[in-house]
């Protein structure tokens, strides 16, 4: 009677108020009627749906800010896999194109620019201030690494190394180091070989005219002296296949003549039985 007294309560305060029933006075109505007839088992329901329904809650979080994050490293990894980011550490004064940089950390990267890939800029450590921007052109190896390669080209004297070309992980290409023409002559002669020259510092950077200076002081073409261009694999020609031997005939040691007579004399010899076995017969 207590139980039904509760409900009729709840409703009943619906219908004092001429409103229509809600969904929560017919949950709420149910809610007491299960605790009143069921007690402390009634109750216990409620909260086990309850820890439920915020376990799911949870678990939901978790999934969303598990994804978000995968989403931002992913985010992370493909632009620095985009410009090539690279932070290098070097133990002594390297050179490169218009100037030398003291020992210590640096970050190479490619500038955005939809017209020329191969313009690199050196940052500081942490990547908040720019140090140079140089142009560089292609530079193909047989064999990618994993890990970060650079090349120096060999100085007169003490000077310090040059930067000649960065690899980043994975990649069969390069970025080599354009140098002012003056330089890269210089660098030409103690390489004894060609060096990319052009205007760095130019305002229209993109299209900056680059050319080699050659170890003769020369001034070529680039894809003349230095391969920009994929290499191209060579077609293995087949192996020239021999032709079959001819079939050997053996050597005619005697002529035929012998065996004829042999022939004609055992059908001589048949002739001549039957002869007989004939003359037998009558």
């Amino acid at each position: 009677m207590q139980a039904w007294t509760a409900t009729y309560n709840v409703v009943g305060n619906a219908i004092g108020h001429s409103t229509p029933f809600t969904v929560w006075d017919v949950g709420s109505a149910l809610y007491i009627l299960v605790l009143t007839v069921c007690g402390p088992y009634g109750r216990r329901y409620f909260d086990f749906q309850e820890e439920m329904r915020m376990k799911i809650f949870k678990t939901i979080i978790a999934v969303v800010a598990l994804v978000l994050m995968s989403g931002a490293v992913a985010t992370r990894v493909s632009a620095d896999t985009h410009n090539k980011k690279t932070v290098m550490t070097f133990n002594q004064p390297i050179e490169i194109p218009g100037q030398v940089l003291p020992a210590g950390t640096y970050t190479f990267k490619l500038a955005s620019s939809l017209s020329n890939r191969h313009i690199v800029q050196v940052w500081n450590a942490d990547g908040t201030k720019i140090i140079a921007t140089v142009l560089a052109i292609n530079d193909y190896r047989l064999r990618p690494t994993g890990h970060t390669v650079v090349k120096f080209s060999e100085t007169a004297g003490d000077a310090p190394e040059a930067l000649k070309a960065w690899f980043f992980p994975g990649d069969n290409f390069g970025q080599e180091f354009v140098y002012p023409k003056t330089r890269a002559v210089e660098l030409a002669i103690a390489e004894k070989a060609p060096v990319p020259s052009g205007d760095s510092t130019a305002a229209d950077i993109d299209n900056t005219p680059i050319v080699a200076e050659t170890p003769a002081r020369e001034e070529v073409p680039v894809a003349t002296v230095i391969e920009t261009e994929p290499p191209v694999a060579q077609e293995e020609a087949p192996a020239p296949t021999e032709a079959p031997a001819p079939a050997k005939e053996l050597p005619h040691t005697a002529s035929s003549l012998p065996l004829i007579g042999l022939l004609g004399l055992l059908s001589l010899g048949v002739a001549i039985s039957l002869k007989r076995f004939a003359g037998s017969k009558a």
